[in-house]
């Protein structure tokens, strides 16, 4: 686990979530949480996306789970499932 600049952590949280690839194929848990929440936000309004800020608040991350789940965010994008856009 790597510790991120405050600026990195900032943009991060400015940025958007976008669903690429509708696969859970060895995911983690908080992995399918994050591709699951993106499922739910196309079949509710279309639109396979959602700011990573609003994603923290609803998921209630803190402390040691907050910085798993911005290491989730950066191995879905790896693996081309999710894509982050206004970083």
């Amino acid at each position: 686990m790597v510790r991120r600049s405050r600026e990195d952590a900032q943009r991060m949280l400015r940025a958007l979530a976008v669903l690429a690839r509708n696969t859970t194929w060895k995911c983690g848990r908080v992995e399918r949480l994050v591709v699951n929440h993106l499922r739910e936000q196309l079949r509710k309004f279309g639109k396979a996306q959602s700011p990573v800020r609003e994603m923290l608040h609803r998921f209630k991350l803190k402390g040691k789970q907050k910085s798993e789940f911005f290491d989730a965010i950066k191995r879905l994008e790896r693996r081309h499932i999710i894509r982050i856009e206004g970083f």
